[in-house]
């Protein structure tokens, strides 16, 4: 097989072709809280530790600068500063308190839409689709970069989904409440994002190959998604038939969505609307990545390995790096921890599990016997 790109590889891993070895891809499930590296800095000594290149990661994808969202964006503006905390008002219209550094889940106290007339003001003023202006770094120079570098493109990512977006636009208390009080205003909220998200995309298809779509939901717990299965083929799975047909179109290999919590009613609902990658597999909610992979041998899989057990003994960390080696010999898996590492856990630990996980896919060899995932 000739050389591949980190970019080929990645792709080709994650969709059953060919490859080499499997990448050792810097994906959600190792990367740390800010706190985490903080404390990691100070126990390794190095004020400049720089995880990607001292552990050996492998770039995965590359995205242009593009705006997805709310556009123009909100000013940032503090509305009240208090002992601990700061009130403010974010780009996305949103109004939180946070701590003073930043290191807790904000409390959200008020979001941009609370009625159809503030989503009917907020989308003709910030929400227009085709607006090139979206478009925030030149392509042609982005494109050159990428094909230099090896890496694959990829589009979307944080906040944008078809559940998450409206989330983020009316709180998810309201979210819930209104697709039975104002329906036709969600049905809408879901189709328009969608079509200021394909048209950000046809421009960069313009110009450099789309490999990867990302739609990040987070609209799942531990007792599952957070509307039933009937709602999401309703409301959500026209945008992703959309969504679908322009990855068609366009060559684009990975549709991926990133949804906390138990994504069991979700996974077979959205692979049939073109999703062909889950993240990240949260253990403490119920998920064993082994199962998906026994009942979905076409699906890549990134994650799934129990963050808690890198503050763990050695013992219970080794069970899991286990568990990743069988799902390498499983094929379509990256390997990663089941969300960003919080700060309790030791840098030997990470960096123990960071080696033993790169040995892995560096000294690969496909075992016999093992189930087909194409």
């Amino acid at each position: 097989m000739t050389s591949l790109t980190p970019g080929e590889r990645t792709v080709r891993w994650l969709t059953g072709g060919e490859v080499d070895r499997p990448p050792f891809w810097y994906n959600l499930g190792w990367f740390p809280w800010g706190m985490t590296l903080e404390q990691w800095k100070k126990e390794t000594g190095n004020p400049k530790l720089d995880i990607f290149t001292e552990l050996g990661f492998e770039p995965g994808f590359d995205h242009p600068r593009v705006q997805l969202g709310i556009f123009p964006a909100f000013e940032h503006v503090v509305l009240r500063e208090e002992t601990d905390t700061v009130v403010y008002r974010d780009a996305r219209g949103i109004t939180m308190r946070n701590r003073r550094d930043g290191n807790s889940m904000p409390e959200f106290l008020e979001y941009p839409v609370k009625t159809p007339g503030d989503w009917e003001q907020l989308k003709a003023e910030r929400l227009r689709i085709g607006d090139p202006s979206r478009i925030t770094e030149d392509l042609s120079a982005f494109r050159d970069r990428v094909r230099a570098a090896g890496h694959a493109v990829q589009v979307g990512g944080f906040p944008f989904g078809a559940f998450g977006t409206p989330r983020d636009l009316l709180g998810v208390e309201a979210l819930l409440i209104g697709f039975y009080e104002y329906p036709d205003m969600i049905r809408d909220m879901i189709q328009h994002l969608t079509g200021v998200w394909l048209a950000v995309m046809e421009q960069v298809a313009a110009v450099v190959p789309i490999d990867h779509i990302h739609i990040w939901e987070d609209m799942s717990g531990r007792q599952g998604s957070l509307i039933s299965p009937a709602m999401v083929e309703s409301f959500m799975m026209p945008a992703y038939d959309r969504i679908r047909a322009f990855a068609r179109a366009h060559n684009v290999r990975i549709i991926s969505v990133d949804t906390d919590g138990d994504c069991s009613e979700l996974v077979p609902i959205m692979m049939r609307h073109g999703v062909n990658l889950f993240l990240p597999f949260e253990v403490q909610a119920g998920n064993d990545i082994r199962a998906y992979r026994k009942q979905y041998p076409e699906l890549a899989i990134v994650g799934g390995l129990d963050k808690r057990a890198l503050a763990g003994s050695r013992a219970r960390l080794d069970a899991e790096l286990h568990k990743a080696e069988w799902m390498l010999a499983h094929g379509r898996y990256a390997p990663g921890f089941d969300h960003l590492i919080p700060p309790d856990v030791p840098w030997e630990a990470y960096r123990y599990a960071a080696e033993r996980v790169r040995t892995m896919c560096m000294n690969f060899k496909p075992k016999q016997g093992a189930p087909s995932c194409h």
